[in-house]
This record gives structure tokens, C-alpha cells and sequence, in this order.
């Protein structure tokens, strides 16, 4: 971290900041540590963009669960959010220094603290799960793509189709539940960066399975995620073959948002055929 000035006076000044010290700088945000006449230590994030995209809907659900393992929010405008600070470790932190299962564990007890506030939130404004996979369902092959990745492409979109169409237990929930998404807190275990969707519980988990980043080696196991797959489904109480086949299509999803509307290369492709092939194994009658 390295203290700088904030860049807008507008925004330091509607949450009374004191001071600021930068942290870092991602694609669609600024992340800084300030101080505040209320509080010590906080986070602003501030968006570069003029609102804060397809952010905003977490925001509604963070703000909506205060006594939940979730980032307390402070104070919002309509581009920044001032939020609880943590410290970390993070759960990447653990997994990358060898503590997979213990991550794993922490993981799905947020997971479990989130879902047992979410299931009575019946007036968020919230995306639906479906409109997410738009780009899943429209995206095209290019023409130099192999058949191998082309028939896996084709096979999660067909399935991606088949778990939306049969949602069950469809409530508000984070969307972006991985192990970078929650550092250890004054509270505990704590996630942020929520996106907020109306889906279904068992894809909350989802996206953990092709993290953390920097885990290349843990990730690319299919021993992990057998693993990750059948701890999750006892702990969270959801089914296994579900879990795995959200899995999948999360990350074909991925391919697909960064990818555009045509397919040429991907760095995931590997482990998308990895996954696919772990969801198509196991028994559907797994729990």
C-alpha cells in the first residue's frame, strides 16, 4: 500500500475521510484504505466507470444482511461505497500457502452464515440467474477452435439450459463466493464483493471450485474437486452431481464473458473439459 492523494474531493468528502492510502487499482475500480471521522480504518472502493455496473445489486444485498458474514457497508454513492475494512489472510492466502481444506471448510461456513439470512429477502432487486448465462447460450466457435472445444462448449450450453430450466431453492445470493472474496475480519471470516443474483443455493459455490488464482497446480486436480464436491454437498446440504454441474457451466460462463460473442482461445478450455468430465462421472443420484 502507498498513501496518495484521493482523486475525487467529491466523493473523500461525502464519507469524511481523513486520510487515504491507495491499495490497489483493478480494472473497474480504486481501492483504498482510509480513516474516517467514524471509523479508523475502512475500504473505498470508487469505480471508474460513472455508477457501479453489475456491482450494484451486491451492494443491495450486502447492505441487506448486516449481522451476516458479509462486508458491513457504511455508506454508498452512486460510483464509491465505503465499507468495513479486513485485514485477511484471505482464503486464496490459505489455499496458495497449502491449507486447501481448511479454506475449503472456512469457505462453505460463510456460506452456510450468508444462506441462513438470504432465504425470507423477497424484495431485493436482483438479476435473475438465467439472464446471466445470455452469454453462455449466444456465444459462437470460431472457425480454428478444435472439435474437442467446440463439443465442450456445445455440452454446457445444453447443460447450462438444463440448470436453469430446474432451479431449486432460489434465493438472493452473493454471486462471486470464492476463496479472494473473504479475509479474516475483527468479525471472522468475512466475503465482499458481492454481485448479487436471484438464483438457485446450490450455485453459490460454484465459482469456488476453478479458484483461487495463483493455485494452478490445486485447481487442475480433479482429485480437488472430487473432494471440494462431496465435503460441499455435506456441509452445505446440497447435492453433489448439482454442484459439479454448476460448476461446469460457471466456468464455460467465464470463457464466454471474456471471451465476447466468438470463441477463439481460452486459457480455462483445459479445465472446462476437466470439469465436465468429473459432473458426468459422478452419479446423479449423489448427495
Amino acid at each position: 500500500m502507498q498513501p496518495a492523494c484521493l482523486p475525487d474531493p467529491e466523493i473523500a468528502a461525502r464519507f469524511d475521510v481523513l486520510d487515504a492510502t491507495l491499495v490497489e487499482r483493478t480494472g473497474i475500480a480504486t481501492l483504498w484504505k482510509v480513516r474516517t471521522h467514524d471509523h479508523d480504518a475502512a475500504a473505498l472502493k470508487i469505480y471508474h466507470a460513472s455508477d457501479m455496473g453489475n456491482e450494484r445489486p451486491g451492494f443491495a444485498v450486502m447492505s441487506a444482511l448486516p449481522s451476516a458474514p458479509l462486508v458491513q457497508v457504511y455508506g454508498t454513492h452512486p460510483k464509491a461505497a465505503l465499507m468495513e475494512w479486513l485485514d485477511g489472510p484471505s482464503l486464496g492466502d490459505m489455499t496458495r500457502a497449502g491449507q486447501d481444506t481448511v479454506a475449503a471448510l472456512e469457505l462453505v461456513s460463510v456460506a452456510n452464515g450468508l444462506h441462513a439470512r438470504t432465504k425470507g429477502l423477497t424484495s431485493l432487486d436482483l438479476p435473475e440467474l438465467e439472464s446471466w448465462f445470455t452469454a453462455l447460450f449466444d456465444l459462437q466457435c470460431a472457425s480454428g477452435l478444435s472439435d474437442e472445444n467446440r463439443a465442450n462448449i456445445a455440452n454446457s450450453q445444453s447443460l447450462a439450459r438444463h440448470l436453469v430450466g430446474t432451479q431449486n431453492d432460489i434465493r438472493p445470493l452473493h454471486g462471486d463466493l470464492h476463496h479472494d472474496n473473504i479475509k479474516l475480519g475483527v468479525r471472522g471470516f468475512t466475503a465482499f464483493d458481492a454481485k448479487g443474483v436471484l438464483g438457485e443455493r446450490s450455485f453459490e459455490l460454484a465459482n469456488a471450485f476453478r479458484n483461487p488464482k495463483g493455485a494452478a497446480r490445486t485447481v487442475r486436480n480433479p482429485a480437488r474437486l472430487r473432494h471440494l464436491a462431496a465435503l460441499w454437498s455435506i456441509q452445505f446440504g446440497v447435492a453433489e452431481h448439482r454442484l459439479l454441474q454448476w460448476a461446469a457451466v460457471k466456468c464455460a460462463l467465464s470463457i464466454a464473458w471474456r471471451s465476447g460473442p466468438v470463441l477463439a482461445e481460452d486459457e480455462e478450455l483445459a479445465l472446462l473439459e476437466m470439469f465436465l468430465a468429473v459432473a458426468q462421472d459422478l452419479p446423479h443420484d449423489s448427495v
